[in-house]
Formats: structure tokens, C-alpha cells, sequence
């Protein structure tokens, strides 16, 4: 199977070559694209001078529209596995081969690294009130999805073929991997999830705006009822 990781990246002149690097190292036969969305530092200048590969945005679309970017990318590359991955250097390489292997059995369509299923595993620790607004977003999923979703912001997630056409398609703006994640279960699509571990970012800038956990709780359970709604109304098929 061909899989493409999917490398968002706004101000990550500290973080993108090393990213990159990481993964050239790891396999030679994963290719990755870089979605620079109009980063205002040297990320553009480091991934032309080193010869990475590329899109660049010259607006910020911000996190929606870079990832959807990738997913057009992959679409149209005819890639079977897309992965989103962060270039900040949280996400870990070595777990791609078990974030991969729920789809390549054919047992998910869609399959989520979760900081939550083994918690001794990940050096990332999030506040008490990311962890309270993670929870109560995940109740919000299973009371409108009938699916328990443990990390419903994770963006370290890969898709099959049938997810890729769909998310080049349409893909959330606001609050993408908890939005992304109702519209396909509310249409049947299979999702698991796998435990990973995840690191703190070093440096730069985070795609996520300066929410109070509270403000970003409250918008994303409004969203998820709205689309729950909407996607059965036939919203999305």
C-alpha cells in the first residue's frame, strides 16, 4: 500500500527539517508532503533549500484547510493511506506501522493515535483542563455517535482510500478532528483507535488559537450536536 503522511506546518523553522528527516530515516518507502500554510518564519525557506517536499499555501488557510490540502495531495497521487502527522515533532514515527494496521486488515476506515488507551506510554501531559474539556467532548461524541471515542483531538490519525476522496472533498475549518471524526461515524464509517505516545512540542507555533479550554469545549460540543444533526439529514452524502 502507498501512504502518504500529511505534515501541516505554520512557523516550524525549529521543528520541520528535523521532522522530516526523521521520517526520510525510517522508511524510504513513506512519502510525506509538507503543507506550509503561510508561515510567517524560515519554514519556507528551509524546505526549499533542502529539497522537501511541498506545498506551499500563501494564506493562512489555517489547520481545516492545510490538512484537506494534503488530502486533495493524496487524492489525487492515488495514495491507499493518508496519515495526518504534526511537524512540530509530538507525533512519534515509529507508531505509524500500528496506526496503519487497523486499515490495511480492513478492520477501520479510520484509525486515531490515542494518548488515553495506555496512559503510562505517553510523555505528553496535557493540563487538568484539556484533559476535562477531552472527556466531555468524548461523552458529547457517544451520546450523538454511539461510539466512545477516548482522544477526540488527536491529529495523529490515518485514513483509507474511500476517507481520503471524502475528506479531499470536504473537510472541517473550525474544529477538525473532533468534526472530521462525527461526520464519518454518522455515516458509517468504521473507526478505531490505537495507543501511542506523544511528545511535547519543542518550538514554534501551535495551528490551535489561544482558546480557554472552556471557550474551545463549548464551541466543539455545539459543533458536534449541529453536525450529528445535519450529516443525518444527509448534510454530507
Amino acid at each position: 500500500m502507498r501512504v502518504l503522511l500529511i505534515i501541516p506546518a505554520y512557523n516550524e523553522e525549529e521543528n520541520i527539517l528535523n521532522t522530516c528527516k526523521k521520517i526520510e530515516n525510517f522508511s524510504k518507502d513513506i512519502d510525506y508532503v509538507v503543507i506550509n500554510d503561510g508561515s510567517q518564519d524560515n519554514t519556507l525557506k528551509i524546505l526549499k533549500e533542502n529539497n522537501l517536499n511541498y506545498i506551499n499555501l500563501i494564506n493562512n488557510l489555517g489547520i481545516g484547510g492545510a490538512v484537506q490540502t494534503g488530502y486533495k495531495y493524496a487524492d489525487e497521487n492515488n495514495y491507499d493511506i493518508a496519515i495526518q502527522f504534526d511537524g512540530d515533532g509530538q507525533h512519534d514515527v515509529n507508531y505509524i506501522k500500528d496506526i496503519c494496521k487497523p486499515l490495511e486488515e480492513g478492520q477501520a476506515d479510520m484509525c486515531i493515535g490515542t494518548r488515553y488507551l495506555d496512559k503510562t506510554s505517553s510523555e505528553f501531559k496535557s493540563t487538568f483542563m484539556r484533559r476535562l474539556g477531552s472527556n466531555i467532548i468524548s461523552l458529547c461524541i457517544k451520546m450523538c455517535c454511539h461510539k466512545k471515542i477516548t482522544d477526540p483531538t488527536s491529529g495523529f490519525r490515518a485514513v483509507n482510500k474511500k476517507v481520503i476522496e471524502e475528506f479531499a472533498k470536504e473537510y472541517p475549518k473550525e474544529y477538525p478532528e473532533p468534526e472530521s471524526t462525527v461526520s464519518l461515524l454518522v455515516n458509517g464509517y468504521k473507526i478505531e483507535e490505537v495507543p501511542v505516545s506523544m511528545n511535547e512540542r519543542v518550538a514554534g507555533t501551535s495551528f490551535i488559537k489561544l482558546w480557554t479550554p472552556i471557550d474551545y469545549m463549548v464551541k466543539v460540543v455545539l459543533a458536534i450536536i449541529i453536525d450529528s444533526i445535519s450529516f443525518r439529514r444527509g448534510g454530507k452524502k
